[in-house]
């Protein structure tokens, strides 16, 4: 075979691995944290029930290669969840659902702190490059309507000021109806995690594709 044959050979092959490499770049498994109280955590429900066990059942029935991390904990303010940042969202993690407030609104907590925390994971998860989908929750408070003003400013504020993801209620789905939550009547059962999925689902294959983005 002549050298000039060769070469456009070569050439051909190569190309024709081009397709199949692409492929193998997009399945790369992206490690979502979801960051957040017990909403996110499970509280009072099954293993395999819960949001990042439900969440990530989604994602690969969509077909996105993703494994979803339960940071989770009941109680957790803003203040408590960055606390805990480094320990709960690792370095190798691509992508993070912040879900923190709504134990600061029900503790009456005043809305700049909460802001402040929120500001400070969110400015620590850029300086990482983990991309972030921030979520806000329906503003149920005692502590009048200016309260419940600024929380509800609070998380569209952040989510523009560092070019995040944003889903605005993470309870929305369940919150004004008695058959999705548990008998606390604060909290989803695992129809009520189900409809939460279903509504963020794609905002969560948005932030998936952003990480990806990131790679390149």
């Amino acid at each position: 075979m002549r050298r000039r044959e060769f070469i456009t050979l070569a050439v051909g092959a190569a190309s024709s691995w081009l397709p199949l490499l692409s492929v193998h770049a997009e399945d790369r498994v992206i490690k979502i944290v979801v960051l957040g109280d017990s909403f996110t955590a499970g509280s009072g429900i099954s293993a395999g029930y819960r949001f990042t066990d439900q969440l990530e059942i989604a994602l690969r029935a969509k077909g996105q290669s993703a494994a979803v991390i339960n940071a989770g904990v009941g109680g957790d303010t803003a203040a408590r969840g960055l606390a805990r940042l480094s320990r709960s969202v690792p370095d190798d993690t691509d992508a993070v659902i912040l879900e923190l407030g709504a134990n600061d609104m029900i503790r009456g907590i005043d809305p700049s702190v909460t802001r402040t925390a929120l500001s400070e994971i969110l400015r620590n998860l850029e300086a990482r490059r983990i991309v972030v989908l921030l979520c806000g929750v329906r503003t149920r408070t005692t502590f009048g309507d200016e309260y419940k003003s600024a929380f509800a400013a609070m998380f569209s504020g952040l989510a523009s000021e560092y070019n995040v993801l944003f889903y605005p209620a993470f309870d929305e789905a369940f919150v004004d109806d008695a058959q999705l939550k548990l008998l606390d009547g604060l909290h989803p059962n695992a129809a009520g995690v189900k409809a939460i999925v279903t509504g963020i689902l794609p905002e969560v294959e948005a932030l998936i594709d952003r990480a990806r983005r990131k790679e390149r």
